[in-house]
């Protein structure tokens, strides 16, 4: 009983680590912002 215990800690600890490097992965990693675009300037007479 005592090594299928264990055996069950080490599944949820290796499925915990896999849930936290994705979503530090996703949220970390992943998440650069890009350049910020400025709007096109338009060209020649603008009538209001």
């Amino acid at each position: 009983m005592e090594t299928f215990l264990e055996f069950l800690r080490e599944v949820l600890n290796g499925g915990v680590r896999e849930i936290g490097a994705y979503f530090f992965r996703k949220y970390v990693l992943e998440n650069k912002k890009t350049t910020l675009r400025r709007r096109k300037q338009k060209g020649g007479y603008q009538k209001k």
